[in-house]
């Protein structure tokens, strides 16, 4: 699921007085009700959260919540506080828990979001080098393919480096950490941004940049002039919102390209489906050998993706089995004022929550396990070569498409590998927990999926690799698009 789409509910009654640049000061509620907001998270984490202990002890965990604590109880700005909150989520190493951005109240995500200090540009991490993909600055020694080698003095490496604690993803795929410090143009809050910001305490001065590689410039040390909130906006990129993005094109005459920027379905009224029934039918009737499906800037939401997989399959596809779990069959009612949700009924699982040990409970879907576990085919059926570009950002619903197609042999992953994690993910459903004294909210998934077998910490491998390059990026290319054409032509 795309965690983008929820936004913050009720008014928060906290108070504070801060500002998100240095010496900014401690917020104005007392040391003993800022601890109770870490006593609260952990009772809430701890009781709900089912992939807590899926890559840390519970001694660690501990640990880390009683610093934590101690932190929050030392009344800290609302920056350094919610970095400390952040760093904390992040060890839980789930692509789903963090201090989301767009479920913050007004009043924290003015203070600490939208501030005048932003980078003036998109960019990518290649091997450890911040290069540019698109230039808003004016500034001709930003260029596409130009690499920035440090900001105010602070390597770009290492930069990366520290930010790395604060992203979140699931078990150990760095790839995915590394893919949220990008700045693509894709999300109205970007996570490099914000860490940033907020880590390097940049108050909205001129930033000083030292770049290579820009046309018929090197080593150039510079000043620039930092952007805002609204400017990363007005450069931001996806197409139409309400169509959420997809496109159909037809790069040859027999060879479809079909885009899927987002598969946030549940926000918009559009009728998604019968887009993809006609994709179907054009496929068909225009004879098409090969169809590539781009879902390299998708990280999920419905389960789109079934609807692909439904004109593919001849007859019943049953999905690999993992297990559902939660940890509670009803929330504590101590903890129920401070869990905001869009479904009361994640308050009381009742008896679709069966014992499953001392830690869990098994869930049981909706429509029961068989028929949620089955995808059953429809047509028309495509019988050509599918090619499903991917890259780190898959880590929730795409993740899971990607898994089934390549496992079925529906189709050929072509590019980069995927974020996500063979061991299993959290999400499915959420509480937003809202710590009433620093104002803060913190994402808390609620289902646990867990394999039955074996299976290693990492995301999946493309069946062809074809990572961006510098190069690339420089030249306007694009190689999985074109290691996807070479493979269907082959």
């Amino acid at each position: 699921m795309d965690r983008r789409a929820f936004v913050a509910g009720g008014a928060s009654t906290f108070v504070f007085a801060t500002t998100a640049g240095a010496g900014a000061p401690a917020m104005t509620a007392s040391a003993t009700d800022l601890a109770g907001d870490i006593r609260i998270l952990k009772e809430a984490y701890t009781t709900l959260h089912p992939g807590l202990y899926r890559y840390l002890a519970p001694s660690v965990v501990d640990a880390s919540l009683d610093r934590l604590e101690e932190i929050f109880r030392r009344r800290p700005s609302l920056p350094a506080a919610y970095l400390a909150l952040s760093r904390f989520l992040a060890s839980i190493r789930c692509g789903h828990t963090y201090a989301n951005f767009y479920n913050q109240s007004d009043a924290v995500a003015s203070a600490l979001f939208a501030g005048n200090n932003r980078l003036p540009f998109h960019f990518r991490w290649i091997d450890g080098r911040m290069i540019v993909t698109a230039n808003q600055s004016g500034d001709r020694r930003l260029a596409r393919g130009a690499e920035v080698v440090s900001i105010n003095g602070v390597r770009s490496a290492r930069a990366l480096k520290t930010l790395m604690a604060y992203a979140r993803a699931d078990g150990g795929n760095d790839a995915k950490r590394r893919t949220l410090l990008e700045v693509a143009g894709t999300d109205s809050y970007e996570s490099f941004d914000i860490f940033h910001a907020l880590r390097f305490e940049l108050t909205g001065g001129p930033l000083t940049l030292s770049v290579k590689g820009a046309p018929e410039i090197d080593g150039s040390v510079f000043e620039i002039a930092p952007t805002d909130l609204a400017g990363r906006r007005s450069a931001m990129t996806g197409g139409d919102p309400e169509n959420l993005g997809w496109t159909l094109a037809w790069p040859q005459d027999d060879v479809a390209l079909l885009t899927m920027p987002s598969w946030v379905a549940y926000k918009t009224n559009w009728d998604w489906k019968g887009f993809l029934d006609d994709v179907f039918v054009q496929l068909r009737d225009r004879r098409a050998t090969g169809v590539i499906i781009d879902i390299r800037q998708n990280e999920g939401g419905n389960d789109c993706g079934d609807e692909i997989i439904a004109r593919l399959i001849e007859k019943d596809l049953r999905r690999e089995s993992y297990d559902r779990r939660v940890r509670y069959r009803k929330t504590p009612e101590a903890l129920n004022p401070h869990l905001d949700t869009w479904d009361p009924s994640f308050r009381d699982w009742g008896d679709s929550a069966v014992a499953f040990d001392e830690r869990f409970y098994s869930l049981k879907s909706d429509g029961g396990a068989d028929e949620a576990d089955v995808i059953r085919p429809k047509g028309p059926r495509f019988t050509g070569k599918v090619v499903v570009l991917t890259s780190p950002v898959n880590s929730s619903a795409t993740f899971q498409f990607a898994e089934i197609v390549r496992s079925n042999g529906l189709a050929t992953l072509i590019g980069e590998p995927t974020g996500g994690n063979q061991r299993g993910i959290n999400g499915g459903a959420f509480f937003f927990l809202r710590l009433p004294a620093s104002g803060l909210e913190a994402d808390l998934p609620l289902i646990g999926t867990f394999p039955r077998t074996a299976k290693p910490d990492a995301g999946l491998e493309p069946d062809i690799d074809a990572p961006m390059t510098a190069e690339a990026i420089r030249d306007g290319r694009d190689p999985a698009l074109e290691s996807a054409f070479a493979f269907l032509r082959s």
